[in-house]
C-alpha cells in the first residue's frame, strides 16, 4: 500500500496537531508532506524538524526568510512556500493525496477551494469554506469531483450516521431531521446578568475539548454551534428547519440523525478530535487513532436540553443568516472574528461580542453569491463595519 502524502494547511493548531499523531501511528499508510503556519515560525520549523516534510507553507510572506533560515540551521531540507499563494499552490500539488483544511477563519478559505479545484481528498475542518462561500465551495467540489469528508466532530458524526447511498435528498435516503449536539460551553448555568464580567481565560477554559482560543470563544458563545448549522447546511443539504441543535453537556454524542420510521442513530466517543480525523483519514476503512475507550458505565448517564437563546443569542443570529443567504453568512463570521478578537484583545465584552455581529448584520445588505471575489468582497466590508462598531463601543466604555 502506498502512504497518502497529506498536506496539513494549518498543522501549528489543535486540530493539526491531532492530525500528526494519527498519521505518526500509521506511518506505512499516511506521510505528512506538507505543513503550514500563519505566522508561528518557531512551532512549524520545530514539527519541520519531527516530521521531516518536503514542504513547509508560511501565509505570512514576510516571515519566509526566517523560516529557511531556522530549517538550513537545523539541516532540514524542508522546501518554503509563501504567502496566501504559495498555501494555495501547496494544496493542489499533484503530489498531494489529501489535504486537511484547519486553518482558523476566513483565511483558510482561498487554499481550501483549490485544493477542491484540484479534485483532493479533502477532510474539511475549516468551517468558515462552508459558511462564507458554500454555494461556490460545494459547486467547486462537485465539477471537480473532490472528495469531501467532514472532519469537525458534529458533522463527521452526522456522516456516519448517514446510509451508505451518498445520492438523492435527505427525504429520499428517508431522513427526517439532523441533531447537532453541543456542550454548553463554560456558561451554559451563568446568569446572563453574569456574562457582562466574563474575562477571556475563562471563555476558552472549556470544560471537555481542548481547542484554540478563537474556537473557543466562539463555543463559550455557541457561535460554533451556529456556523456549524450553516456548514450542515450546506455538507447535507439540509433546510434550516431540518437541522437541530441540542445541549449535550457530556460531550459523548458528537450528533445523531432521526430518521422517518422514528429510529434515531447516534455517532459516541470520547471527546477527543483524533477520532474523528483518523475516520476520514482512513475512509472507508478504519483505524487505531491512540483514543480511550469509551466507558459508558463510568459516565453513568447522557443529558440533553434544549439551548437558551436568551442567553446565547448567537445561534440565533446564524440561523437568522442561513434563512437570508447570499452573503449574509459571510457577514456573520467576519463580523463574529473582529469581535472575537477585540473580546480576546479585552476591547470589547462577553456579551458585546453578539451586538456588534446583530448590528454588523443588520445594518449590511444582502447580496447573491456567484464568485470568490464576491465573498472576499463581502467579507472585507463587514470587517471594517464591525470595527466601526468595537470602535465606537470601547471608546464610549472608556
Amino acid at each position: 500500500m502506498k502512504a497518502q502524502n497529506i498536506a496539513i494547511l494549518g498543522a501549528t493548531g489543535s486540530i493539526g496537531a491531532s492530525a500528526l499523531d494519527v498519521i505518526a501511528r500509521h506511518p506505512e499508510r499516511f506521510r505528512a508532506w506538507a505543513l503550514t503556519a500563519n505566522r508561528r515560525v518557531d512551532a512549524l520549523a520545530a514539527l519541520c524538524a519531527k516530521y521531516r516534510p518536503a514542504w513547509a507553507g508560511i501565509a505570512d510572506a514576510r516571515l519566509a526568510p526566517e523560516l529557511e533560515r531556522r530549517l538550513r540551521e537545523a539541516g532540514v531540507p524542508t522546501q518554503v512556500a509563501a504567502g496566501a499563494g504559495g498555501l494555495a499552490e501547496l494544496a493542489e500539488r499533484a503530489e498531494v493525496d489529501t489535504v486537511i483544511a484547519a486553518i482558523v477563519g476566513a483565511a483558510g478559505l482561498r487554499a481550501t477551494l483549490a485544493a477542491a479545484a484540484a479534485g483532493k481528498k479533502l477532510l474539511l475542518a475549516n468551517k468558515e469554506a462552508l459558511v462564507c462561500a458554500g454555494p461556490i465551495f460545494m459547486d467547486t467540489v462537485r465539477r471537480h469531483r473532490a472528495t469531501l469528508l467532514p472532519v469537525d466532530s458534529e458533522h463527521n458524526a452526522v456522516f456516519q450516521c448517514l446510509p451508505a447511498s451518498a445520492s438523492g435528498t435527505l427525504a429520499q435516503k428517508g431522513i427526517r431531521r439532523i441533531v447537532l449536539t453541543a456542550s454548553g460551553g463554560p456558561f451554559r448555568r451563568r446568569a446572563r446578568a453574569d456574562l457582562q464580567r466574563v474575562t477571556p481565560d475563562e471563555a476558552c477554559a472549556h470544560p471537555n475539548w481542548s481547542m484554540g482560543r478563537k474556537i473557543s470563544v466562539d463555543s463559550a458563545t455557541m457561535m460554533n454551534k451556529g456556523l456549524e448549522v450553516i456548514e450542515a447546511h450546506w455538507l447535507f443539504g439540509a433546510a434550516p428547519e431540518q437541522i437541530e441543535v441540542v445541549i449535550h453537556p457530556q460531550s459523548v454524542v458528537h450528533s445523531m440523525v432521526e430518521y422517518a420510521d422514528g429510529s434515531v442513530i447516534a455517532q459516541l466517543g470520547n471527546p477527543d478530535m483524533r477520532t474523528p480525523i483518523a475516520q476520514a483519514l482512513a475512509f472507508p476503512d478504519r483505524v487505531e487513532a491512540g483514543v480511550e475507550p469509551l466507558d459508558l458505565a463510568r459516565i453513568g448517564q447522557l443529558g440533553f436540553e434544549p439551548p437558551d437563546l436568551e442567553r446565547f443569542p448567537a445561534l440565533r443570529l446564524a440561523y437568522q443568516a442561513l434563512r437570508a443567504g447570499g452573503t449574509a453568512p459571510a457577514v456573520l463570521n467576519a463580523a463574529n472574528e473582529v469581535a472575537v478578537a477585540a473580546f480576546l484583545d479585552r476591547r470589547l465584552s462577553f456579551l458585546g461580542m453578539t451586538g456588534v455581529i446583530e448590528e454588523t448584520l443588520g445594518s449590511t445588505a444582502v447580496a447573491p453569491l456567484a464568485t470568490l471575489e464576491d465573498v472576499l468582497a463581502a467579507d472585507a466590508a463587514a470587517r471594517a463595519h464591525a470595527d466601526q462598531i468595537v470602535h465606537r463601543s470601547y471608546s464610549n466604555a472608556a
